[in-house]
C-alpha cells in the first residue's frame, strides 16, 4: 500500500524548522493560539510548536464535512463542528495548522467561522499545498510544499486511519 516516498522525514523537519523561524519572527513579541483541526495535523503541529520560539498555546477543533442531497437532485457541502475550541479567541493571535488544503472550501468556512469571534490576526499554515486546486480565495501566509494531487499516507495523513504514524509522507498504492 506504501508507494514511492514523497517527501522524507529530513525534508519534512526542515521545512518545519523554516515555517517556525518564520512564524516566530512574525510573531515576536506576543503569543500565539496554534489551533489544530483534528486528526491530520496532529503531527505537523506538534513538531511545528517544538520549533516556535513565542508563547503559545495550542487547541483543536473537530469537524465532519459531508454532501447532501436535496430534492432537486443537487448536492450540497455541509460542515459541521463536532468539537469547538475549549478557549476563548476573542483578541487573540489565531494561527490555524493544517495538513494539507485542496479546495479551501471547508477550511474557508471554518476561518469565516473563527473570525466571527474576533480574534486579533488569524493566519493560515499548511504543511501541504494544492493551490492549484482552490475554489476561493483562501489567502495561506505560511506554506510548506506545493504537492501533485495524490492520496499522501504517513506524518498524520492516513488511509482508513492507518498509516498516520510512518516519519514520511509517501504516495499511497491500491
Amino acid at each position: 500500500m506504501i508507494g514511492e516516498t514523497e517527501l522524507d522525514a529530513t525534508e519534512i523537519a526542515a521545512k518545519v524548522k523554516e515555517l517556525a523561524e518564520k512564524i516566530s519572527e512574525d510573531y515576536r513579541g506576543r503569543e500565539l493560539l496554534l489551533l489544530s483541526i483534528l486528526k491530520g495535523a496532529i503531527f505537523f503541529l506538534a513538531d511545528l510548536a517544538r520549533e516556535i520560539t513565542v508563547p503559545l498555546t495550542i487547541d483543536f477543533i473537530a469537524i465532519s464535512s459531508y454532501k447532501r442531497d436535496r430534492r432537486q437532485g443537487e448536492e450540497t457541502r455541509r460542515v459541521r463542528f463536532l468539537k469547538d475550541l475549549d478557549q476563548d479567541i476573542e483578541g487573540r493571535d489565531i494561527l490555524v495548522v493544517e495538513d494539507v488544503i485542496d479546495t479551501g472550501l471547508t477550511l474557508n468556512y471554518i476561518v469565516q467561522s473563527l473570525w466571527l469571534r474576533n480574534p486579533a490576526s488569524l493566519e493560515i499554515a499548511t504543511l501541504l499545498d494544492r493551490p492549484y486546486r482552490r475554489l476561493v480565495d483562501l489567502p495561506v501566509k505560511y506554506q510548506g510544499f506545493q504537492v501533485p494531487d495524490e492520496f499522501f499516507v504517513g506524518y498524520g495523513f492516513d488511509y482508513q486511519q492507518r498509516l498516520r504514524n510512518l516519519p514520511y509522507i509517501a504516495r499511497l498504492k491500491l
